[in-house]
């Protein structure tokens, strides 16, 4: 069983930065391309960023050059930083992970997710 926890959310204004953490502990310790999808009050789910086994990272249009993906040193684990934040980046971001999605940008072709952390920004 695959169990994916995120932490690192809360509440901060405009302008301000905030990094969350993932890790998704699998006990047949297979790899995984690792995402973050993010759901505000009375939206769909929608794709933040991803990073591949093999290092590459893909960011959603609204999201590039203030938001950072990187990996950490322990097997499928991962950073989001996220830097100048608005107001609209308000949302319940999700850690998911799978073996190889379909589609990298589409919650449905990913198999584990965590539980969500909540990110609130203040105008």
């Amino acid at each position: 069983q695959v169990h994916v926890v995120e932490s690192g959310g809360g509440l901060v204004q405009a302008g301000g930065a905030l990094r969350l953490s993932c890790a998704a502990a699998d006990p047949m310790n297979r790899i995984y391309f690792m995402a973050w999808f993010r759901q505000a009050p009375g939206k769909e789910r929608e794709f933040v960023a991803q990073i591949r086994p093999d290092g590459r990272r893909y960011y959603a249009d609204s999201v590039k050059g203030r938001f950072t993906l990187s990996r950490g040193d322990a097997k499928n684990t991962m950073y989001l930083q996220m830097d100048s934040l608005k107001p609209e980046d308000s949302a319940v971001y999700y850690c998911a992970a799978d073996e190889r999605p379909h589609e990298y940008y589409n919650g449905r072709f990913y198999d584990y997710w965590g539980q969500g952390t909540q990110v609130t920004v203040s105008s």
